[in-house]
């Protein structure tokens, strides 16, 4: 019965510790590339006159730090290889956001970002410089479609850049498709003015109130622009996350289930066992009450020590899979490279709590047989 409850809980700690580990992790790199809140044109319009916009969208209290963005495609070429790409246009100037814009540089510097004379420079993910086969210090050519009309149609724009940087968000559509320009490079290339972008990027305080701030966003903008947050543009994923945490709490509950009617039937062939024993304390003087709590701290027992266990053998098994990382991933399916682990102080009470209250009424049905058991019928052949 002990290694009943304790396999239980162990699983269902296990499992828990899954799931948090995958939200925790998804939500982290995600939240690494991309910003809280999002305002856009509506109609996939640009934003005209941004620079009004901005200050005013900026003297909202819970508004960390408001960015311009410019999205738009192109196809990079290096001198061996060529791969579709997005380009994403940011501010490089201090206090323009950036710094909150750009992932984790794992190459080079961004020193020669924000330069005007020269060769501009890119940023590119990891995975994208490695299809193209170039790294910091090389020369690529991005090729655009808003180029000059011409009589035979629009030709395309092509501009070279100079690979500045390499970064590494830990998510593999980011770092496989990526690749980061200065906003005044991306207005030039993608052809917009000087006083447009695609979209204002806003950090805040809480980001699980980032529906409440995109509303008060829309009241400051009006209606001619739309706000999508980060919890809107990654739907899917966490309602399948939090899909799969009830799923896993529903069939692994099953376990400690089965290990309370151990308790039980564990516990029923001890009052048969002890008929003799039980009748003896009840001549003696012994009361109903009696009886049942001998029982009922006997499974009590049963299911704090089982719980106790299983909690530990959870804890160790998280702590050594989430540090080894011995569940690897392949990133191009899972956006992640490894299964990680995060076992949650409150998920752990929770689950330990459930299993004792779980054993303690298994315990009932055994105790209340034991404390009605007639002495007499019980000693009549003794």
């Amino acid at each position: 019965s002990v290694v009943g409850v304790a396999a239980g809980v162990m699983a269902l700690n296990v499992a828990l510790a899954l799931n948090a580990g995958l939200t925790r992790e998804f939500q982290d790199r995600i939240l690494g590339a991309t910003a809280h809140v999002h305002l856009v044109g509506s109609g996939q319009a640009p934003i005209v006159d941004y620079h009004r916009m901005l200050d005013e969208t900026s003297q909202i209290s819970t508004v960390l730090a408001v960015s311009p963005a410019i999205y738009g495609q192109a196809l990079l070429v290096s001198d061996v290889r060529d791969k579709p790409a997005i380009l994403k246009g940011v501010d490089p100037e201090p206090g323009g956001g950036s710094s909150h814009q750009i992932p984790s540089i794992i190459e080079g510097d961004l020193g020669s970002f924000g330069q005007i004379t020269g060769v501009p420079s890119v940023v590119l993910g990891k995975e994208l410089a490695q299809s193209l086969a170039v790294s910091v210090g090389e020369n690529i050519r991005a090729m655009g479609l808003s180029g000059e009309l011409s009589p035979i149609g629009r030709m395309p724009r092509i501009e070279t850049f100079r690979v500045g940087a390499i970064f590494d968000s830990g998510l593999w559509e980011y770092d496989a498709n990526w690749a980061l320009i200065t906003l005044s490079a991306a207005q030039r290339f993608l052809g917009f003015t000087t006083d447009e972008v695609s979209a204002l990027e806003f950090r805040i305080k809480d980001i699980y109130k980032a529906q409440s701030v995109a509303d008060r966003i829309g009241e400051v903008v009006g209606s001619s622009y739309v706000t999508n947050t980060w919890i809107e543009l990654n739907g899917p994923l966490f309602s399948a996350l939090e899909l799969e945490k009830l799923a896993m709490i529903i069939a692994i509950g099953l376990i400690v289930l089965v290990a309370s009617l151990n308790i039980v039937s564990t516990l029923n062939l001890m009052v048969m066992e002890k008929a003799r024993d039980i009748a003896i304390v009840s001549a003696m003087g012994g009361t109903q009450r009696t009886i049942m709590a001998i029982f009922v701290l006997q499974g009590l027992i049963i299911g704090v020590v089982g719980t106790i266990i299983g909690g530990l053998l959870a804890s160790a098994t998280a702590w050594y899979c989430d540090k080894y990382q011995v569940f690897s991933l392949e990133p191009q399916v899972y956006i992640i490279p490894y299964v990680p682990f995060e076992l949650n102080l409150g998920d752990v009470i929770l689950v330990s709590f459930l299993a004792v209250v779980i054993s303690l009424l298994a315990t009932v049905y055994p105790a209340r047989a034991a404390s009605r058991l007639d002495p007499v019928e019980a000693l009549r052949y003794e």
